[in-house]
């Protein structure tokens, strides 16, 4: 009797669901010393010696149903998951209704291992055996959506052909958390790396690779003051490649537990990492973040209080001062009462690609793909389909800027543990395509590159889409051009003419091929001149669109910065139509934009306008794309 006692309480601490109030069913001695044994085994973890134990419990009474279902557990938690099943299969054979849930637990281990008939049978089950249990009833017919919902992903698999990065990317070690610059030449990762011999074990650190005409070169540890001694991961880049915020945890200046930190790279040298602080960091984990392409939002995973479940997906904003908002939660559309995590921001700032375990899936981590819709709320989760999802956990996608290509960590291949792979996204998983503008900013006359602001801005709302400066040292830049609007795009300089360029993507699905230009500036001095190419009037017409509010406006802001400039706004058109008719609208067009400028307080005796038809021509007029290039407006120094 002291035994049977004995073994009960043990099972109340090891598996209390499963037998504390339920009697022992054998008379054997043997049986019952073996089993106790076993449980003393479990109990400390060695699960080696309680599967023996257990076997020699049930080899002297093969119809010991506690014994089969206390080694189900065992075999589980030492991820026996084959030999879990054959035993829970042994005694519910005995005896369905001594274990009910032995069914449901038996169908969660067929589902993880991608047995997804055999685990919605077994659910199905214990819904025959009608317990009256609701709670067990509700996982029952949970299991069985998930199941069927597994059932139809396999038979209508998606297209996934998926390619290793190779030597130069991977190796023997880990590879994971693979991040993408916008022009696909920069690609960072996080390596699972041996320890210094002083610190011993294993360490995870950063390594980047860059692309050119031969494919990616070989994989470069980030080195100090990226890496150190302790891990970092999980990071993200921003869209030129120039700013990274990643993961850290237990550092010395966190906040909690794994803090956000971020680093820039200025001249090819990345800053010391600093820390993020509140109110980004809380004294909970955040993790896995993920930066827009326009630097102003971040999205990231953390399990601080005010979620749905348990690890949640969180987003924060830089206000117009520069500073981190107070995350916001993304609510019941995308997060669950399970985890999610592994969020990733594609380039056109509105499709976000996540892993979660909380929506029907495959088994374990699957990824999904929710877009804003036209009132900016995140639509239901789509799940990306088998065989990208598959029974195993899927995590940390990531998509180029084109739509068309995903990057993600897989450990399909065992000999080589995880590493980095690269498939073609199928069209209805893809995003919308962005394109870039790619360059460096120069002095026309030195030909010495700049540090330069660009400001990209939505023609239509005059909302800043994007802002930040060219390299100082190199005087690069990379530029995101999202389809389906029109863009403003603006570079400024103290001391220089600012230069103007206009892309019009609205109305397309698909935007063009980069841009690869680079921004040559002028000093501001008396004859020198830019073309206006965001000044837009009705066709046949002087009178100014709203779309010209936006490069007016810059025209203000830089009368207003240099108050002893005086200019010359000029008109041109191409040389359809007579040279009266054109002298008179090039004339009017100048007015117009001249009118404005007065109206908006600069001092007429600072502006004359002057239409020169179609006399000074920058490109041919025997196409259609040179007469759009000489029909401009012009603003030029004429006084200093």
């Amino acid at each position: 009797m002291r035994i049977i006692v004995l073994i009960l309480i043990l099972c109340w601490f090891v598996c209390p669901g499963i037998y504390s109030q339920q009697e022992i069913k054998t008379d054997s001695k043997k049986a019952i010393n073996a089993y106790n044994q076993g449980i003393r085994k479990y109990t400390l973890h060695n699960y080696a010696e309680a599967i023996d134990f257990l076997k020699q419990a049930i080899e002297a009474d093969r119809n010991f149903i506690n014994a089969w279902f206390v080694l189900a557990e065992v075999f589980t938690d030492d991820n026996q998951y084959e030999n879990a099943i054959s035993a829970y299969k042994k005694g519910m054979a005995i005896n369905p209704m001594y274990y009910p849930r032995g069914y449901i637990r038996q169908g969660k281990l067929e589902f993880s291992l991608g047995r997804y008939e055999d685990s919605k049978e077994s659910y199905s089950r214990y819904l025959e055996l009608n317990t009256q249990n609701e709670k067990q009833n509700n996982l029952a017919k949970k299991g069985i959506k998930y199941c069927e919902f597994a059932i139809h992903a396999v038979n209508n698999p998606v297209d996934f052909q998926p390619e290793n990065l190779g030597p130069g990317i991977n190796t023997i070690e880990d590879e994971y958390w693979p991040s993408l610059s916008a022009d696909g030449q920069t690609l960072i990762i996080t390596r699972l790396v041996k320890r210094s011999v002083v610190y011993g074990g294993m360490q995870e650190d950063f390594f980047i690779s860059h692309k050119d005409q031969d494919g990616w070169s070989m994989m470069k540890n980030a080195g100090y003051p990226l890496n150190t001694e302790d891990n970092e991961g999980a990071q993200t880049i921003s869209a030129d490649g120039r700013f990274m915020v990643f993961t850290a945890c237990n550092r010395n200046d966190g906040v909690g537990r794994c803090d956000l930190y971020y680093s820039e790279k200025a001249g090819g040298k990345w800053s010391y990492p600093k820390n993020m602080q509140t109110p980004v960091n809380t004294r909970y984990k955040e993790t896995q973040p993920s930066l827009s392409a326009d630097g102003r939002t971040l999205y990231f995973a953390s399990d601080r209080p005010g979620g749905k479940g348990q690890l949640d997906i969180w987003v924060t904003f830089k206000d117009e001062e520069n500073n981190w908002t107070k995350p916001v939660n993304l609510g019941d559309t995308i997060n669950t009462r399970q985890h999610e995590m592994s969020p990733f921001i594609h380039f056109d700032n509105q499709t976000l690609y996540f892993a979660s375990e909380g929506y029907p899936g495959l088994g374990g981590f699957d990824l999904y793909v929710s877009r804003k819709d036209s009132t900016e709320y995140w639509t239901k989760p789509e799940n990306l389909g088998y065989p990208i999802n598959t029974s195993q956990d899927e995590i940390g996608l990531i998509v180029n800027s084109k739509g068309n290509k995903a990057y993600y960590s897989s450990g399909r291949d065992p000999n080589y543990g995880k590493d980095i792979y690269m498939f073609e996204l199928y069209e209805e998983a893809q995003p919308l395509e962005v394109s870039y503008m790619k360059g460096k900013v120069f002095d026309i006359e030195t030909k010495d590159r700049l540090k330069a602001r660009f400001e990209l801005i939505d023609l239509e709302t005059a909302k800043m889409i994007y802002e930040a400066d060219s390299d100082e040292e190199t005087g690069e830049f990379l530029v995101c051009l999202p389809a389906n609007k029109d863009y403003c795009l603006n570079v400024s300089k103290k001391g220089y003419l600012f230069f103007s360029e206009n892309f019009a993507f609205k109305g397309t699905f698909k935007s063009t091929e980069p841009f690869l230009k680079d921004v040559p500036l002028q000093p501001i001095k008396i004859g020198e001149s830019i073309i206006l190419k965001n000044i837009f009037y009705k066709t046949d017409s002087f009178t100014l669109m709203k779309e010209s509010k936006v490069e007016l406006d810059k025209v203000i802001k830089f009368l207003n910065d240099y108050p002893d400039i005086k200019i010359e706004i000029s008109g041109h058109t191409d040389n359809t139509g007579t040279a009266e008719y054109n002298q008179t609208l090039s004339e009017n067009r100048a007015k117009s934009v001249v009118n404005y400028l007065i109206g908006s307080s600069v001092l007429k005796e600072r502006i004359k306008y002057k239409g020169y038809g179609f006399l000074k021509p920058v490109a041919s007029n025997n196409t259609e794309e040179g007469r759009a290039q000489n029909r401009r407006t012009e603003l030029k120094i004429i006084d200093n």
